[in-house]
């Protein structure tokens, strides 16, 4: 159907027809792309760069992004947190190539320009030049030179980091919805148990709509639905913050009904109770929450989301490489007061998620049949009603609302028809 047939179809729906329709180019047009990394990533913003419990002692540091720039996330010797761009500013080489590690102060390999853990330029080689000859002007000054800074701000345990001067502060633009269920899941000291990465060829916001989407969960996952981990027909919200760009959804696995839900779902190839495990205790874990909620998927924008699945917790971080791809970097973690079952638990859980995970493999090759779908699509759109075609917040979980409250966001930072701009 043309855009003109649907958008007359949407207003005789009553459905507002700006916030149903996704137009393909913002996923493959190279200048979305850049747009976005000026006017989010560097905009009025503030995006996840790591965990407190990555960064424990003085000096321990680890590489990341914000968008597509390369940052450093260091705690200092009086305890805080700073992030600066990985530049050097003398001839733009990277200062740190490791992932991670511990240093009193940073290094650039290439000339050996030294920084401390603010960032501020320390040392110079033959600043001053050799017998003589050479070396900086003499107005040179070093407190001019150094890395570029990003202002820094925890919440819980979570590090967010921002380009802007002018941003409200970071629990404000969570604002109370988010930092609760930050809280909830954050709710004592954690131990980082590993990371895991998958390198998606698609468009990071088309992951961004993924993790909104409660639509597709028992849909395209087979484990989730069989097992009863996540159903549409459980008990469950999706809800947002005030501005709509974050989404909270979640749900309570014991309310199942098999009779029931099996005459929702009918022949649907992802509901089949035939199926069964060698090992369930897979499936077996313990209530940690008093409210019973089995699975959170918690999605900060821009690049952030929060989970628990059953007794799985994890952070997701969205890197972007280009408009066709973006790496996904998973940290799983615990609490320091786990017992060695409960550990166990988590570690063996932690094959639900990830790049193979029992539930998420199929999410990344969702992101990439979309993609290779769209590509050089410059005049048609999706079509997001499902829910009633607006941003608004449900107590279900048969919804695409969350989704439309991430593209009404996006159109106010970005726009849909940047050739008019």
């Amino acid at each position: 159907m043309s855009t003109t047939g649907l958008k007359a179809e949407e207003q005789k729906a009553g459905t507002d027809a700006s916030a149903c329709r996704v137009p393909y180019r913002v996923f493959t047009d190279p200048r979305y792309y850049q747009a976005e990394q000026e006017k989010i990533f560097k905009g009025e913003c503030w995006s996840f760069v790591g965990l407190d419990a990555e960064i424990p002692e003085p000096g321990d540091f680890k590489s990341t992004f914000v968008g597509e720039t390369p940052v450093i996330v260091m705690r200092d010797t009086d305890g805080s947190v700073n992030v600066v761009v990985n530049r050097c500013a003398h001839r733009g080489a990277l200062v740190c190539r490791e992932a991670r590690g511990n240093r009193a102060n940073l290094e650039c390999v290439y000339h050996q320009w030294a920084y401390d853990l603010k960032g501020n330029l320390i040392g110079v080689p033959f600043r001053r030049g050799l017998k003589g000859q050479g070396g900086m002007p003499g107005d040179f000054d070093m407190s001019q030179h150094g890395l570029q800074k990003l202002k820094a701000e925890s919440v819980s345990g979570l590090i967010f980091a921002t380009f802007s001067s002018t941003v409200e502060s970071c629990r404000d633009f969570l604002g109370p919805i988010v930092v609760e269920h930050i809280e909830r899941i954050m709710c004592k000291p954690i131990k980082i148990l590993g990371d895991q990465r998958q390198v998606i060829h698609g468009n990071w916001k088309l992951y961004a709509e993924n993790t909104r989407d409660p639509y597709h969960a028992s849909l395209l996952h087979l484990f989730h639905n069989t097992f009863g981990l996540y159903r549409s027909t459980q008990t469950g919200k999706s809800v947002m913050d005030e501005k709509k760009r974050h989404s909270l959804l979640y749900s309570i696995a014991a309310s199942n009904d098999d009779a029931a839900d099996k005459e929702a779902y009918g022949d649907s190839r992802t509901f089949d109770t035939g199926f069964s495990l060698q090992d369930m205790s897979l499936l077996k874990g313990r209530q940690e929450f008093d409210d019973g909620i089995t699975l959170v998927i918690l999605a900060v924008f821009p690049n952030l989301v929060l989970q628990q699945i059953q007794n799985t917790l994890a952070v997701r971080q969205s890197v972007t490489y280009g408009p066709d791809e973006f790496e996904l970097v998973w940290t799983h973690f615990g609490y320091e007061d786990d017992d060695e079952e409960m550990q166990a638990i988590r570690l063996k859980q932690a094959n639900l998620i990830g790049p193979s995970g029992l539930i998420s493999m199929e999410d990344g090759e969702a992101v990439e049949i979309v993609q290779n779908a769209v590509v050089g699509e410059n005049e048609d759109a999706s079509y997001i009603a499902m829910g009633g075609g607006e941003a608004k917040d449900t107590d279900h979980l048969v919804t695409e609302g969350t989704i439309i409250g991430f593209w009404d966001n996006y159109r106010e930072m970005v726009g849909y028809d940047l050739e008019s701009q």
